[in-house]
């Protein structure tokens, strides 16, 4: 958690950064991870309309290679792609895309996830006076150290100077 003093004895929790906040090399953990749950993948791949038996059902899964239920790419790249928003983009303009998704170590019911995020590179919005697009890498990893996912992401940052009052002072 961050704080910024705003009076006498009064805080603000920050969230997020303005474009200036961020400079290519910066690496950031994220915090707290994530245990998986049954429940999380069977409802989230349903949810996602993925019907491959591999991720919901045992009896299947047995029969494979893993011997057990995989937990649905999908879900490793929303939650580690989740785990950055507090520290990088609370209070972005935009979401601009993910390049480079690679997936690296099969995930399982109850693993736990953590995430780190190194800024590639920034650059000032050749259109959108006041923003900048800055470019993070995220690795997530597991509790034991294996690296899972490895992705690129992109988006719209404000500078300090024009955000606009009222997204986050």
């Amino acid at each position: 958690m961050t704080l910024r003093r705003v009076g006498e004895n009064e805080y603000v929790e920050e969230h997020g950064g303005d474009y200036e906040d961020f400079e290519p090399g910066m690496a950031i953990k994220h915090w707290p991870g994530r245990t998986i749950s049954e429940a999380d993948n069977t409802w989230l791949t349903l949810l996602l309309m993925n019907q491959h038996p591999l991720h919901f059902d045992e009896n299947y899964a047995a029969g494979t290679e893993h011997k057990r239920v995989l937990v649905n790419s999908s879900i490793t790249l929303a939650l580690v792609g989740g785990m950055t928003v507090q520290a990088l983009s609370a209070r972005a303009v935009a979401n601009l895309g993910w390049d480079r998704v690679r997936l690296a170590e099969p995930v399982f019911v109850g693993d736990t996830l953590y995430a780190t995020s190194r800024i590639l590179h920034k650059r000032w919005s050749k259109s959108r006076p006041g923003q900048g697009i800055v470019t993070v890498e995220t690795t997530g990893t597991k509790s034991t150290g294996e690296t899972v996912i490895v992705f690129e992401r992109s988006f719209l940052a404000w500078s300090r100077e024009a955000r606009p009052s009222g997204t986050h002072s």
